[in-house]
């Protein structure tokens, strides 16, 4: 999971935007590392496809998320249907 993602979620629970009733620090517990998950930092490589993705993708966030799956060369699990619509990255519906 890309480290910009832990921001999407805050983001979402602050403003009140998500329809789950679990509180956001058990959410957080349910994806840490030691049940499975990896956060990918954003690094280089990352960045410098976020630059090459250029504004195919409005939200910098999802360009973020997109580049980080791009670059590790994974499947993407996602409801985002400009993500989908897009094809840049193969993704799980």
């Amino acid at each position: 999971m890309s480290a910009i993602t832990l921001l999407e979620i805050a983001v979402l629970f602050g403003d009140g935007g998500t329809r789950l009733r679990v509180p956001i620090q058990e959410l957080f517990a349910l994806i840490a590392p030691e049940k499975g998950f990896q956060i990918v930092p954003i690094d280089v490589e990352i960045a410098a496809e976020v630059a090459a993705l250029g504004d195919t993708l409005r939200d910098r966030s999802d360009r973020t998320i997109v580049a980080t799956a791009r670059t590790h060369h994974l499947r993407l699990l996602t409801s985002d249907q400009r993500i989908i619509a897009s094809k840049l990255v193969p993704v799980i519906e």
